[in-house]
């Protein structure tokens, strides 16, 4: 089976090929992505990825898709993409968490926390209890200021560690006191993997209602949204 990975989540995302035979899956090709150009750039990508190790789009057996949080306009692109491609090839696809991306690849069993800088002093955070490599099941995932955040871990004794790919975040995680693991950022390949092992478990998202897990709403969403009193009617 040809796996197709993209991840748009972030500032700098990726696009992968993967073979999978069984539960063995090889990387072919990992091709990286401008945050700034996903628009323009992630269609071209994937046929080039597929071209040059000889593929036609048919070849394509599944498609993961990095379903966010993090960039709104990212992942909005990222979606619209794999909707298209899934509906046209008629692929399954499977829709993978970046909070759970980290905890799985944090290496850890059992419960495990991951964390994600969304600005303006905000965490978002995901309570996982991690099973193998490619499955996990969220106890809790959410978006939350700082000082909650750090609440939170503090009513557990002792407080788990977190596992994030952000340096800032984890810069003041550890001035406040908690222990802290930094990994690399998820990659497409990455979510081509996790991918894979859930449609193995049977685990596919439902492409007409697939969105992405935004968590916060949109910049444009919030400023357009009536203000309390205003008497705005639809």
């Amino acid at each position: 089976m040809l796996v197709l990975g993209i991840d748009t989540s972030g500032r700098q995302g990726s696009v992968a090929l993967l073979r999978a035979q069984g539960e063995e899956v090889v990387a072919l090709e990992l091709a990286a992505l401008s945050g700034g150009q996903y628009s323009e750039r992630l269609v071209p990508t994937i046929a080039e990825l597929l071209v040059r190790h000889g593929f036609e789009r048919s070849s394509i057996g599944m498609i993961a898709v990095a379903s966010g949080p993090g960039s709104f306009t990212g992942l909005r692109i990222a979606i619209a993409t794999v909707k298209g491609l899934a509906e046209a090839l008629a692929k399954p696809v499977v829709a993978v968490s970046v909070l759970e991306a980290v905890a799985i690849a944090s290496g850890m069993d059992g419960r495990v926390i991951a964390a994600l800088d969304a600005q303006r002093s905000e965490v978002f955070f995901g309570d996982y209890t991690v099973g193998d490599d490619v499955s996990s099941k969220s106890n809790r995932e959410g978006i939350s200021s700082f000082g909650d955040f750090a609440s939170f871990l503090a009513a557990s004794d002792p407080a788990p560690k977190v596992f994030t790919p952000d340096d800032g975040l984890a810069a003041r995680l550890r001035e406040a006191g908690f222990d802290v693991e930094l990994l690399a950022r998820p990659t497409a390949e990455t979510f081509g993997r996790i991918g894979h092992g859930k449609f193995l478990a049977g685990i596919e998202a439902d492409v007409a209602t697939l969105d992405a897990n935004y968590l916060r709403r949109s910049d444009a969403e919030i400023f357009v949204a009536p203000k309390p009193g205003t008497g705005r009617r639809s």
